[in-house]
């Protein structure tokens, strides 16, 4: 048995290896370079947090936080997010600072798997809050931000779909009344993506038939800005009609960005973080079957740290990103040093003069080396300062 968990690792952990550890920095460097460019300032939070303030506003699932207790009896969490810490910062050491806030933000979130079914436990997140603008402003500059930094990151081909939670809660109120466990239903399926379940579970409430369609017509409203005009006939108040009536000023605003051809809408967009309260939205790649990268706006959280003010930002899936570019494999920039007892000091030498250029290089003594051509072929250039070793290597 102690041999078996030698090499194992704790259900959901998995190991960097190298390059996907560098593809990762690389990746981690574009995102945060654009985020800088737009005004934001990075900030970190503990690993740490108490589970009765982080741990229980972070919407994540009671199962999924990883627990432990400090030597004080109190429990304490790994946090799954990073939006609730950053704002239990910005109530407390940043509540004098002048508002908007623009912070940023990277690094490591944890979540507790129940089976080994690839999801990870632990995943690091590049993302940006916007505290203390309640306007559509704010939300296009952190959608075109995301835009943004995707595209410099080296990403072309994704789209962000968004949506408006107040719209789909308004209107199941108005068609469902106060009948809370068949919303609450619904809205699983609709988070799930499960139409199929979602259709059969509406032609199986005792309501009337056109309450039915209206239900069912609610899975039409995913598309482009022609969705507006359906959704306002659809609309059955006047919270739905403010719901759309935002989308299409925030689609405006997109437009003015350059960012509009990225954007989809979806007014069945439901997220499981249940501190949203406004626009939020999903971003996809189509080489990988897992949400990249995701946000909104969540007017009620700051309030929960009695801090009265509103936020939006995003969270980027760093290692979905890095599996997203699908870089290839071969691609290693260093410059190798093949030497000798007779050339090492020059090899020293020269490897100062490319290290002073900015490059990467491996100095390496040929007795050392089991296969010479094998070591070549993983660099893009390699330098032989021994005996036979010919010109350089391209």
């Amino acid at each position: 048995m102690a041999k078996r968990l030698m090499f194992e690792k704790p259900l959901g952990m998995r190991d960097t290896l190298p390059f996907f550890y560098n593809q990762k920095q690389k990746a981690r460097q574009r995102l945060s370079d654009s985020i800088l460019s737009y005004g934001y300032s990075f900030m970190d939070t503990p690993l740490m947090e108490y589970h009765e303030t982080v741990g229980k506003v972070s919407a994540t699932l009671d199962q999924q936080l990883f627990k432990l207790l400090d030597q004080q009896g109190h429990t304490l969490v790994l946090r799954p997010d990073m939006t609730a810490p950053i704002a239990r910062v910005a109530a407390s050491q940043l509540k004098q600072s002048e508002f908007p806030l623009r912070l940023a933000y990277g690094g490591p979130v944890f979540r507790a798997q129940q089976a080994e079914g690839g999801k990870p436990a632990q995943f690091e997140q590049v993302g940006t809050e916007l505290i203390g603008d309640h306007s559509s402003y704010g939300d296009a500059e952190v959608i075109a931000l995301l835009v943004e930094s995707l595209q410099d990151a080296g990403l072309e081909n994704f789209v962000i779909t968004i949506g408006h939670i107040g719209f789909v809660k308004a209107f199941f109120s108005d068609v469902l009344g106060e009948d809370e466990e068949t919303t609450e239903t619904l809205l699983q399926y609709l988070y799930r993506k499960n139409y199929v379940g979602y259709r059969e579970a509406v032609k199986a409430l005792p309501v009337s038939e056109d309450k039915k369609q209206a239900l069912l017509q609610l899975l039409t409203l995913r598309g482009g800005e022609e969705i507006f005009g359906s959704s306002r006939s659809l609309a059955r108040n006047q919270t739905c009609m403010q719901a759309v009536n935002e989308l299409k000023q925030l689609f405006r605003l997109l437009k003015d960005y350059g960012v509009e051809q990225f954007v989809q809408f979806d007014l069945n967009l439901i997220s499981h973080m249940d501190y949203y309260t406004g626009i939020l939205f999903e971003g996809y790649a189509p080489n990988i079957g897992a949400l990249l990268c995701n946000g909104g706006r969540y007017d009620a959280l700051l309030p929960s740290f009695q801090l009265n003010a509103s936020a939006t930002g995003f969270a980027i899936h760093l290692e979905r990103l890095v599996e997203a570019l699908s870089e290839q494999a071969d691609e290693d920039d260093r410059i190798g040093i093949i030497v000798d007892d007779d050339t090492y000091t020059n090899g020293i030498q020269k490897a100062k003069e490319w290290r002073l250029q900015g490059h990467s290089v491996l100095l390496q003594h040929r007795d050392q080396i089991p296969d010479v051509s094998a070591f070549k072929d993983q660099l893009s250039k390699t330098i032989d300062l021994t005996a036979g070793g010919g010109a350089d290597d391209e």
